[in-house]
């Protein structure tokens, strides 16, 4: 398996002009692209980093986020992405737990005491650095959602990588001639892995930056403007696209994260646009089965070249087709395991049964082989779940409520307030309120933690066996819901604006004063409300307005002048709340 930087070094002598990065106004040629990671790699070096060891990289959506990763690799180091998205206390976590050797940020963030700080822009002299990459050396350390209440490092080689790019070659899901990638996905997720190392393979790689990606509209044009012919993104993202896109080329799809909805799949297929659902899990590097979104409803496909796929029973013994079984993954593209934590590797990397001496994953994913042999996902064996492309584990959520001061007890589950729509729901009991818990939350756990609703009770309650009974937990409620109707001010142009926060929100009675994200919301449901109002009033609303007002009444003034001036307003600056809520 041939190692992406060795794929590198022949892109950068074969065509050392062709475009290897583009991010708002900077373009980076593969020759630039060479000359700045291998600088950085040099200064790496300078500072004591080498092979194994784990460099954090805290930097924006910019062209030194690729210049950056590249430049780890080249160290002989694996990255730990650390999204500047995310609470300090998450990434003073993470930079612990991963024991970083150096991090490279621009403004010094997550300090560490012993760390050396580079800049992306750090350089050093030299010659060219001795390469003695082995496929088991680590190529990064993704943290994921961790059902103990702290999240978990998975350590993936760089054999695994190079590996998924081979296999998606091969299955045809990447085309063989370069293509302009759309770069979409968060670095802390691991879907960004198949999308910004396409630049080894001589792919463009398109850095949406974060103006872009919180605005369907600008993302459309982008894609259009620098003709990208592949887009990673997840269902609940494409429900945004799809008017945006309506009547444009449409790149070809790369979809996963998430399930995809028998709706979502049929519209795809019956227009006719090119797309696969993509299924793996971190563990596994990104992706492991494919199928083309053409034909019979909902499928997980046929697995990669190089991926054994297995179907099992609680004894590990195959289940027949129809018959519903664990998923099971083996094949080159497992991760080491979970870094520090040789208990839980030892638990989901097992021996496979088939090939002696292999190990395989446990995904704790069910699924069975349906009509003409399909693979057919059915849900999981754990409380483990899927919301806007990221993993969550509903303990951890419960964890981090249960440490809050006032807390007495936590339950997490998952809602729906409307078809798709799927949102974390929370439980507690104790001297607290709901809007106290979900600000002070915010500022330990990432956003897509953080539950959409917390109900305060004055028990939860039981199992004859002394455990919660989640079943017999009440349908989700915020304060709002019992506020009068008519506080919102009902009627003309702010009733509709209230309309339309109770529509995406699935809540009744708002009142002026009513916090968008305390009643629930999302950055998927804030893009909903704006191009819900977009539609509605014929306005060029920008996300911005919704995420940076303080409440109701204030989005309502804004939309008012936005109205009456007959344009958008001021675009405003993005913001800690904006980036915080995901957009």
């Amino acid at each position: 398996m041939t190692d992406l930087l060795d794929r590198l070094r022949d892109t950068v002598a074969a065509h050392p002009g062709r475009t290897a990065v583009l991010a708002g106004a900077d373009r980076l040629d593969f020759a630039e692209l060479d000359r700045r990671t291998a600088a950085l790699a040099r200064a790496l070096r300078e500072r004591g980093v080498g092979r194994g060891d784990r460099v954090g990289v805290h930097l924006a959506r910019t062209a030194d986020l690729p210049v950056a990763l590249l430049a780890v690799w080249r160290a002989g180091a694996a990255y730990v992405p650390l999204d500047p998205a995310y609470p300090a206390e998450r990434l003073a976590h993470m930079a612990a737990d991963a024991r970083l050797a150096a991090l490279i940020s621009a403004d010094g963030l997550p300090a560490a005491d012993g760390v050396p700080v580079l800049r992306p822009d750090a350089a050093a002299d030299g010659p060219e650095l001795p390469d003695h990459a082995h496929p088991l050396d680590p190529a990064y350390v993704i943290y994921t959602s961790g059902s103990t209440g702290r999240p978990k490092g998975v350590e993936v080689p760089r054999g695994a990588v190079a590996a998924l790019v081979t296999a998606l070659e091969a299955s045809g899901a990447y085309r063989a001639e370069p293509g302009v990638v759309g770069w979409n996905a968060s670095v802390s997720f691991d879907a960004s892995v198949q999308q910004w190392a396409r630049i080894c393979r001589g792919d463009t790689v398109l850095v949406i930056g974060e103006e872009h990606r919180a605005d369907p509209v600008r993302v459309a044009a982008l894609l259009a403007e620098h003709a990208v012919t592949d887009l990673d993104l997840t269902p609940s993202h494409w429900e945004l696209l799809r008017e945006p896109l309506a009547g444009a080329r449409v790149p070809r799809l790369f979809m996963g994260g998430e399930a995809v909805p028998e709706r979502t799949w049929r519209e795809l297929a019956d227009g006719g646009v090119d797309a696969l659902n993509l299924y793996g899990p971190t563990e596994c590097t990104v992706d492991a089965v494919t199928a083309p979104i053409s034909g019979p409803g909902p499928h997980l496909g046929a697995p990669l070249p190089g991926v054994r796929l297995h179907l099992l029973d609680e004894k590990l013994a195959p289940v027949p087709d129809g018959v519903v079984g664990e998923l099971y993954l083996a094949g080159p593209g497992l991760a080491h395991g979970y870094l520090g934590r040789p208990a839980l590797t030892a638990e989901r990397f097992v021996a496979d049964p088939v090939a002696t001496g292999e190990r395989m994953y446990r995904t704790g994913d069910q699924a069975r082989r349906g009509e003409g042999g399909r693979l057919e996902y059915v849900g999981r064996v754990d409380r483990q779940v899927k919301l806007r492309g990221y993993r969550v584990e509903l303990g951890e959520v419960e964890h981090a409520l249960a440490r809050l001061a006032g807390v007495r007890a936590a339950a997490v589950t998952v809602y729906e307030p409307a078809p798709g729509d799927r949102r974390l729901a929370g439980y507690v009991t104790g001297a607290v309120t709901a809007a106290e818990l979900t600000e002070r939350l915010r500022a330990t756990v990432p956003a897509h933690l953080v539950p959409s609703v917390i109900t305060v009770l004055d028990a939860l309650p039981l199992t004859p066996n002394g455990k919660v009974d989640l079943a017999a937990l009440p349908a989700p409620a915020s304060a709002a819901a019992s506020a009068s109707a008519a506080e919102s001010g009902a009627g003309g142009l702010a009733g509709q604006v209230a309309e339309v926060w109770g529509t995406v929100l699935g809540v009744t009675g708002l009142r002026p004063t009513d916090d968008f994200f305390s009643l629930g919301g999302h950055s998927i449901a804030a893009l909903r409300v704006v191009h819900l109002l977009r539609r509605r009033l014929g306005i060029e609303l920008q996300l911005r307005h919704l995420l940076d007002s303080a409440d109701l009444a204030a989005f309502t003034a804004t939309v008012e002048r936005a109205v009456a001036a007959g344009t958008a307003a001021p675009r405003p600056a993005l913001t800690a709340r904006a980036r915080a809520a995901g957009a």
